[in-house]
């Protein structure tokens, strides 16, 4: 039976990170157990809180979907006060995450030098566009730019027309899974050895690591590709397809599969060619094999295809819409979205990508901004008296210290 104790609890996370690449991560680790601290500025809070529309009920839709079971402290970084704050819950957590440029870590001390110097077994993790070093190193980065700059776009979009963006915060996702898992073997080492480690991560990187088979295939010989409608991958076939209502996609994996798929559309002159019996033969004749596939399945409405194709077991999808995805049965039986609390079925978040049979999936809601700081500062040793002389300077959210509540004006 579920214990409802992630593998990651008693791990101490903060996570100083904006926009959606960090908080991602610090969420996939919420998920597992770890107990998230969001330091976010005084007033304004993480970027995210103001993307939008959407909004619902004054939150950001994409802002909830980053941010569930974490706790917020407001920190003024600017003064000495609020840096102080900040190392002082940074002595006592296990995993530091944060996404500022490099020379500006320096100029605020919390570098990664500075603070494992303080913590030796602090997981530090830095997550930036570019990287930690090379010339590019302090250039803000985003989704659109790391994908345009990893090839990625330029092998996305319709045949004969421009690049396109993935259209999805792809590099972000990604990123953020990335550092979960880097910051979870971390943790590993930490608990064993008692050694801390230092954490590289960057939207490029990620998007190199998307792109590998690609870039590995044109290293290898393979011409430079350009967009294609998703028409060229290194199996054929496989790819889109206009069946007489709807677009489907057909994914043929292996001979044996591509025989099964021309008995069950009525193609079977494609099986008995020669030419076309392995992979490479009918990747040197795609454009043949395709002309006679489309004009087939262009006969028969999606379902068909669906049901014969599915009878013998050739991958093939609808190309559906949001509004389809929210009540695929798959989605819907696996609980894949999950209504955010007190939003009054006005938000959903989506489920981690990974089950663990021992623990029920935790669905807290987003934190308002400030939350948390009393009850966070006063963990760390803070009295009320101190909170009090901290808010009137500004260094953090006017607090509420009899309650814990924050107000932030």
């Amino acid at each position: 039976m579920p214990s409802g104790r992630g593998p990651l609890d008693g791990v101490r996370v903060v996570d100083m990170t904006t926009s959606y690449a960090g908080p991602t991560a610090a969420m996939y680790l919420a998920d597992l157990g770890a107990t998230v601290i969001k330091v976010e500025r005084p007033g304004s809070g993480d970027d995210a809180r103001g993307w939008g529309p959407p909004f619902a009920g004054g939150t950001s839709a994409w802002f909830a979907s980053a941010n569930r079971n974490k706790r917020s402290v407001a920190l003024n970084l600017r003064g000495g006060e609020g840096r102080e704050a900040l190392l002082r819950l940074l002595d006592s957590a296990d995993v530091f995450l944060q996404n500022m440029n490099p020379g500006k870590l320096e100029r605020l001390g919390i570098d990664g030098a500075s603070v494992r110097a303080r913590n030796p077994r602090l997981v530090y993790c830095a997550m930036s566009g570019f990287g930690l070093d090379g010339p590019d190193r302090d250039l803000p980065g985003y989704d659109l730019v790391a994908q345009a700059r990893s090839g990625l776009m330029s092998v996305t979009g319709e045949q004969g027309r421009g690049p396109q963006r993935v259209s999805t915060a792809l590099s972000d996702v990604a990123t953020g899974m990335c550092a979960a898992i880097a910051i979870s073997a971390a943790l590993v080492r930490q608990r064993t050895r008692g050694e801390g480690e230092t954490i590289d991560v960057s939207l490029l990187d990620t998007d190199l690591a998307l792109m590998a088979p690609r870039i590995a295939a044109y290293h290898a010989g393979e011409p430079e590709p350009a967009p294609s409608g998703g028409t060229d991958s290194v199996l054929a076939v496989y790819q889109p397809f206009e069946a007489a209502d709807r677009v489907i996609v057909v994914a043929i994996g292996n001979d044996a599969m591509w025989r099964r798929f021309c008995a069950a559309v009525g193609v079977p002159e494609l099986a008995d060619d020669p030419e076309l019996a392995d992979n490479a033969g009918r990747r040197e004749h795609r454009t043949r094999i395709a002309r006679t596939v489309a004009e087939r399945l262009a006969t028969r409405p999606a379902s068909h295809w669906l049901r014969v194709l599915g009878e013998v077991e050739v991958p093939v999808a609808l190309v559906q819409t949001l509004s389809e995805v929210v009540g695929d049965p798959q989605v819907v039986a696996r609980g894949s979205l999950m209504p955010v609390p007190g939003s009054d079925g006005g938000l959903v978040t989506v489920r981690s990508p990974f089950r663990l049979a021992s623990i029920e999936p935790r669905n807290e809601r987003f934190p308002d901004l400030g939350e948390g700081t009393a009850e966070v500062l006063r963990g760390v040793g803070y009295t009320t008296e101190e909170m009090r002389r901290l808010a009137a300077a500004g260094a953090i959210a006017e607090a509420d210290v009899a309650t814990g509540r924050e107000v932030v004006s």
